[in-house]
This record gives structure tokens, C-alpha cells and sequence, in this order.
């Protein structure tokens, strides 16, 4: 999994957890996306300040799932996540 160091929410990106789902809403679009239950919880770690590293390791417990096909989908989303401009990398300091 390629590493994305620096990855934050975006400032423009507001949200909030449902039940088995997060629903993000980009203030600068007006565009409303869900996310599942992993990928809610993939959010929720992100905004608590977890690199990917963590966040992988942790949905590996949580989910029972390998490490490396949490990595296959966290670089996924995360990829979806940026071309959607609801995360950002920033640069190490």
C-alpha cells in the first residue's frame, strides 16, 4: 500500500456518523457521499488523527480481516477520497 503521509480531512468536508454509515457532505460542492461501515470507521480514525498505518492495522482487528486486504481498500478509498478533494495530503514538516 502506497503510503499517504500528512493525510487530513479536508477543512470544506463536514460529516456525521449514522448508525453503520458516515455521511460526508464538501461544503465547496454541495456534493453528499456515504461511506459503509468500514469506510465510516476508516473516517472516524482519520479525523482522530491516525496515520494509515494505524488505521490499517486497527480495522485489521476490528474487521478480522488480513492486513493486506485492508491495505487494498484503504489505498482505494483513499484514492477516492482525494480526487473527491475530502482529504488532503500535507506535506511533512
Amino acid at each position: 500500500m502506497p503510503d499517504f503521509p500528512g493525510l487530513r480531512p479536508s477543512q470544506d468536508v463536514v460529516f456525521r456518523d449514522l448508525e453503520d454509515e458516515a455521511v460526508l457532505v464538501h461544503l465547496g460542492t454541495n456534493r453528499i457521499y456515504s461511506l459503509n461501515s468500514t469506510g465510516a470507521r476508516f473516517w472516524d480514525l482519520l479525523v482522530a488523527g491516525r496515520d494509515t498505518d494505524e488505521i490499517r492495522e486497527q480495522l485489521s482487528r476490528e474487521f478480522d480481516v488480513k492486513a493486506e486486504e485492508v491495505a487494498e481498500e484503504i489505498e482505494a478509498l483513499v484514492k477516492a477520497l482525494i480526487s473527491e478533494g475530502l482529504v488532503s495530503v500535507e506535506p511533512s514538516a
